[in-house]
Parts: structure tokens; sequence; C-alpha cells
């Protein structure tokens, strides 16, 4: 039987999030936020997590959740400078997940305190999808199984950009002309995104503005450039929300998560974004069946290592 303590991770391109799970069947505990750009790669990270939130324990297992792909063993954050096997850390019994895999492993697990609709009929026992706009844009999948449910990675924040209206060909217009040739739909829908959107936007109004991050743009609603920043980018996250729903045959409902949205729920909720979500136009009445929920849980990943790592060991050890 494998020995508790666990280790349970999220690692994004901006931040490190560690958890301990001290208990089977039980969720992360002494949960701290690292930022990466203090560590030089995921294992010192991982030290520094154990030594100062975790008494110095050695786990006896972990679920490294990545923002980026993963092949077997190894890993190589998107947005960052981080890539190695997770055979480093020295911890056995580790394993790989994507950062939205994690996350769609969190679904089941959330209450009605964890989410805020934005709009369809409640949640149904099916393939649910996960996306979100952070440091990128992830995109995951969750199946039911006779043992439990699957997660599935996905890079889809890499497919190109879902443009609908003129007002979104004018945008991807103006994004080439400065010479960003194949827009995708992270190049939007991100945090970074939002900066190139606003500047994007700027250029099609003609306006001289300057340079806003993310936390800017979304303070500024009085400013007429920001709001629609805002507004554009919650239809295209629409448009790709509903395009992922379409692909994978998201009945079981659609869930939103990243580190954007939560800061930003009341203009998501007033915004188009359903109404994009809906909008194909052979395909109405399926995507209207589909019920959409924002994420404000504050660690959903760390819950979803948890609850594979849980299920992982468990099939093994009962096998």
């Amino acid at each position: 039987m494998v020995s508790l303590p666990w280790l349970v991770a999220d690692i994004g391109g901006t931040n490190a999030r560690f958890g301990l799970v001290t208990e089977r069947g039980g969720g992360p505990e002494a949960v701290a936020v690292l930022a990466g750009a203090d560590h030089e790669g995921l294992p010192e990270a991982v030290a520094a997590y154990l030594a100062e939130h975790a008494g110095g324990v050695q786990p006896g297992a972990a679920c490294i959740a990545i923002a980026g792909p993963v092949e077997g063993d190894r890993y190589r954050l998107t947005n960052a400078g981080w890539s190695g096997s997770v055979h480093a850390l020295g911890i056995p019994n580790a394993e790989l997940l994507n950062d939205f895999e994690a996350l769609a492993a969190s679904l089941p697990y959330l209450g009605d305190g964890d989410l805020v609709s934005l709009g369809g009929p409640d949640p149904s026992h099916g393939i649910k999808a996960v996306l979100g706009p952070g440091t990128g844009l992830g995109v995951g999948g969750l199946v039911p199984a006779a043992e439990g449910w699957i997660p599935i990675p996905g890079e889809g924040g890499h497919a190109t950009v879902p443009i609908l209206d003129e007002r979104d060909h004018e945008i991807v217009r103006a994004l080439r002309a400065e010479g960003l040739e194949h827009v995708v739909a992270e190049h939007l829908l991100s945090g970074p995104g939002l900066t190139r959107l606003h500047r994007a936007l700027a250029l099609v109004r003609g306006a001289d503005v300057p340079r806003l991050s993310a936390s800017d743009i979304v303070a500024r609603m009085d400013d007429s450039l920001c709001a629609e920043t805002v507004e554009v980018f919650c239809d295209m996250l629409g448009t790709f929300a509903g395009n992922v729903a379409l692909t994978l045959g998201a009945r079981g409902g659609v869930y939103l998560g990243g580190g954007v949205l939560p800061r930003m729920v009341e203009r998501v909720r007033s915004s188009g974004f359903r109404r994009r979500f809906e909008s194909a136009p052979m395909l109405n009445d399926y995507l209207s069946g589909i019920a959409t929920n924002l994420i404000v849980a504050p660690q959903p990943a760390l819950v979803g290592a948890a609850a594979w790592l849980n299920q992982r060991l468990s099939n093994m050890e009962y096998a």
C-alpha cells in the first residue's frame, strides 16, 4: 500500500501551487502558492514547498499537473522555461497530468459554492469539457467510465482563433498586419491575450492608447476601449467554448476555469458569452441544452489531482 502523505501540484506559467493529501479520499491540505520565477525548475520548487510549507515530509506518491504537454514521464511548460522528467523529483509513484486534465478531474467534486452559472440547464451526467484563460488557454475533458472518471488532456488553446463577426475579423487583420501571421485562440483568450486584444482594438479604432495589463483593462470599465476589449473577449470565449462543446459532445456541461475569469465573474455573466456559445446555425438546440458554469473554487486543479491520484492508486492496489 502506498504510504501517505501524497504531494499534489498545479504548475502554471506564473505560479506553482502545492498541497498534501494526508488521508485516502481526502482533499489537499497545507496549500501554498510559490512564484515560478523564484525557482530554477520544478525539483527546486518541490523541495522548497516540502521544506518550507510541509514540515520536510517525504511523500509516498505525487500527482503533478503541468500547464503544457505531457509525454510519459516528461513535461514542458508552454509559457515558462521548466522542462524535464518527473522522476527527477525523487518521489515514488510520481505521475504527470496536463493542468486542465487535473482541472477536469475536479469537476465531480465541486459543490454549488464552487460554481457560478453562465446559462443553460443543470449539468447532466455525461462527457464534460473544461477550458479557461490564464497565462495561456487550457482545454480538457472528462469522460464517465466504469471505474470512475477519465480525464483527457488537450491543446485546444492553440486552435485557430474563433472569429465570427466583422469586428472579430478586423481585430485579426490588425494583428496580422503587425506580424502575427497565424492568430490562435490563446493569443487573445488569455491574460496576455487581453493586452493583445486591447492593442488590436486600438488599431482598429485608430486610438493612441498606452499598453495596459490584463488587470488594468478589467479594472477600467469606465474606459470605452477597455470595456469593448472585455466585451470582445467574452464573445470570442463563448464561440470557442461552443466549439469545444461540439467537438467533445460535452452534454454533461462546459466549465470555465483559469486565473482570469474569477476576477470578472459579473462581466462574463452580463456579456454575450452565452449567446455566442449557442450560435451554431445547425445545432442551436444542441448547444442550448448544455450547461455552462464558471469555476470559482480557490484551487480546483489540486482537488482534481488529489481525486485522480486516489482513483489511480486504488485501481493499482486492487487490480
